[in-house]
């Protein structure tokens, strides 16, 4: 049997956690929307159930994944961030996506700033990029927030076009402050 841990982050307002099954109903919900197409969606249930079990397969195999969100004031799931390199990437991408109910509360910032500084402190992943959708502005402005830089403005990425942003280097030398 093979067996491994899904470490969990706290921060102010987030857990950051190992997916789970009672999350598919929400994901499932999601990926129906119009709105998903830009992670790969829209999916059926099976659609969403693939996009969970694999999620729980990244990290078995690699070490490092998505983690799935809880907002810790009324513990509804809001959405996932972390870290993907499957087939198709070029290098390690730092992913986020959040459910609209959670959009507009800086909760993206939060789960992606948690997510990125762990990757580069705990797993090796420093200075790593974001797949960006061009029609995307939301996501763009995140990674602007999150100090991160236009790098290659046409890639592709699984058949669709998206921009490649650059995230800063994280100092391993401070403590992270904040969480």
């Amino acid at each position: 049997m093979t067996s491994f841990t899904i470490p969990t982050i706290e921060t102010e307002r987030l857990i950051l956690r190992a997916p789970h099954l009672d999350d598919l109903p929400a994901m499932t919900a999601f990926f129906a929307t119009k709105r998903s197409h830009m992670v790969g969606g829209p999916k059926d249930e099976l659609g969403s159930w693939d996009s969970l079990v694999k999620r729980l397969g990244h990290w078995a195999l690699k070490g490092f994944g998505l983690w799935h969100l809880t907002e810790k004031a009324s513990g509804a799931f809001v959405g996932w961030a972390g870290m993907i390199d499957a087939p198709g990437w070029a290098e390690p991408e730092l992913g986020w996506t959040l459910m609209a109910e959670a959009e507009g509360k800086g909760l993206g910032f939060e789960a992606a700033q948690a997510a990125r500084d762990y990757a580069a402190r705990q797993q090796g992943l420093n200075g790593v990029i974001s797949y960006i959708a061009h029609a995307n502005d939301r996501s763009r402005a995140l990674a602007e927030r999150l100090g991160a830089t236009l790098e290659l403005e046409s890639a592709e990425l699984l058949g669709k076009s998206a921009q490649i942003w650059r995230h800063p280097q994280i100092d391993l030398t401070t403590e992270r402050t904040g969480q």
